[in-house]
């Protein structure tokens, strides 16, 4: 290795900064100072429980694919910095491994001392989130990770994408339509077209796998399925996890299940900038890790991916039944499943769905429109938000809504911020009404202004649709009375004799809060109110019955 492959890298934006005197004197409380030898390797990737390791001395590597043909080296790091990311906190694989390249001296501290030193030490704390936070994000794009193989025009490829992307996984998607030697590859080595997408990750292969077989490939939280709890929270979007973090602080017993990725449909935003203490705006993800981190290191219990089927009553408890047939039982259940963004009545529309029509817009989606043309619909803060951000990779970006006033249901910053993109048109009073395309791409859409009846072809690359939104409360069906639109009934019902808390549901012991609940305001504060708000009137309902917290049968 040259002196040039040696050069520490430079901190990123705070992402590597350097530990004071006083605050490795804190972590030198609770860790293990040791000498280091050359080619010593501090931690494998692939490694779930490893310590945290702070460099005194010497220089130590991060590199990707250690002892194979795609070795290379990702990081290096020298005195006082400290190892790692996020996911040492989680419980996630490491996607590097540690080497030592010039001998020295580290401080080894094992994660739950260094859990119980940050509890006292808030600054060290809040230094070691920042930058494991940031840090995740620089992993994203400075290693290969998993490998995705498939098609984008398949559904499976695009739900293991979707999976990896949401949940922030480190990976890397190959397209056999760009690579058809990839897809000679798969072939030689006897990999079926049903069997496809791959994924592989160092010496594991996986072909087309659920998304169960995915999740537990890269660490995460599958949670205990088994056990008896005092809250089950259904959904971890920014209500979810504000019920999970005060259930947890507060005593409760508490399991989240999440279906895909925390966060819910917040976390899908590129960047909320109205959310009361981030004056320069926070991405729906990193809020979602911070809290998820925050529930946990107060004791709840996360399972993802899991998707409630069913609820039903179990004598006094609750069962949620998840689709892998498991079950989850609670004293209490908070639901938190949000909605689901609607569909526009379009011909040909799930022909695109995944390959080009999209209801999210996170960095995943960039790659289908980066310097082409895209057409957004919607006139709320979502496609708002999704504007923004996208214009940066889109040649050309088409705002469709169907009134005049672009500020009606928009809040005036982002109003303000669209204003001033060159290459944003805002269409108002105009439809979508055909789809045209082949092969699963689009092409070209075809809308009309609603007023004057005129018709005109839109070049698209991709549409975006944000046109509201119905709850997800299938698998409520029979169990909780809902409203004509499918949202849950809370709270007082003077008219059939019924006096409730405000979050309340017809069944006793269940709650609703955030945008599954009928009357709810739209938005992640509103949300997290409610989360909050949840918990004392579980308290108080457990209380009633003189049952007492974190007590089993």
């Amino acid at each position: 290795m040259t002196a040039e492959k040696l050069r520490e890298t430079p901190d990123a934006g705070g992402a590597y900064p350097r530990l004071t005197d006083e605050q490795i004197a804190t972590l030198g409380r609770c860790g293990e100072r040791r000498r280091t030898t050359a080619g010593e390797v501090l931690y494998r990737e692939g490694q779930r429980e490893r310590p945290l390791h702070v460099v005194l001395a010497g220089l130590v590597t991060t590199v990707e694919g250690l002892g194979t043909a795609r070795e290379r080296t990702v990081r290096v790091h020298g005195e006082r910095r400290f190892l790692d990311e996020l996911g040492l906190l989680t419980g996630q694989p490491s996607f590097v491994s540690a080497v030592v390249a010039e001998p020295g001296e580290v401080l080894v501290v094992p994660v739950p001392e260094l859990l119980d030193a940050v509890r006292d030490d808030q600054q060290l704390g809040d230094l070691l989130l920042r930058c494991f936070l940031r840090r995740r994000e620089l992993l994203l794009d400075a290693v290969e990770g998993i490998r995705i193989i498939g098609s984008r025009y398949s559904p499976d490829a695009r739900r293991l994408r979707e999976l990896a992307a949401r949940n922030r996984v480190p990976h890397t998607w190959v397209d056999c339509e760009d690579h058809p030697d990839v897809e000679g590859m798969l072939r030689r080595l006897g990999v079926r077209p049903e069997e496809t997408p791959v994924v592989i990750w160092r010496d594991q292969v996986l072909r087309n796998p659920s998304n169960q077989d995915l999740a537990r490939l890269a660490g995460l939280r599958p949670g205990d399925r088994t056990r008896t709890c005092d809250l089950v929270v259904v959904g971890a979007g920014p209500a979810g996890l504000a019920s999970a973090v005060y259930g947890a602080s507060e005593g409760l017993q508490t399991v989240v299940v999440e279906a895909t990725a925390t966060g819910g449909q917040a976390g899908t935003s590129s960047r909320i900038e109205n959310y009361l203490g981030f004056p320069a705006g926070i991405s729906g993800g990193e809020l979602a890790d911070r809290a998820v981190v925050q529930a946990e290191r107060f004791g709840a219990d996360f399972v993802l991916p899991g998707e409630a089927v069913r609820l039903r009553r179990h004598g006094p408890d609750h069962v949620v039944e998840l689709d892998d047939g498991t079950e989850l039982r609670g004293r209490t259940v908070v639901i938190a499943t949000g909605a689901r963004y609607r569909k526009l009545d379009l011909p040909r529309l799930t022909e695109f769905e995944g390959t080009s029509l999209f209801y999210a817009a996170t960095t995943m989606e960039t790659g289908f429109c980066t310097r082409r043309p895209i057409t957004i619909v919607g006139g709320g803060n979502s496609a708002g938000q999704a504007t923004v951000f996208l214009s940066r990779y889109a040649s050309a970006v088409h705002l469709v809504i169907n009134h005049g006033d672009l500020r009606r249901d928009m809040s005036r910053y982002l109003v303000d911020q669209i204003e001033q993109l060159p290459n944003v048109r805002v269409l108002p009073y105009t439809e979508i009404r055909e789809l045209a395309g082949h092969g699963g791409r689009l092409e070209q859409v075809v809308v009309q202004n609603v007023r004057t009846g005129e018709r005109s072809e839109l070049g698209c690359a991709a549409l975006f649709v944000f046109i509201g939104a119905t709850p997800c409360t299938r698998w409520l069906a029979g169990t909780v009375d809902l409203d004509e639109g499918g949202y849950v009934r809370t709270g007082a019902r003077p008219d059939a004799g019924e006096w409730r808390e405000l979050l309340e549901t017809s069944l006793d012991g269940v709650l609703a809060v955030g945008d599954v609940r009928s009357g709810s305001i739209k938005r992640v504060a509103s949300a997290v109110g409610e989360g909050a708000m949840a918990v004392r009137l579980i308290h108080q309902y457990l209380a009633r019955r003189g049952r007492l917290v974190g007590s089993h049968h």
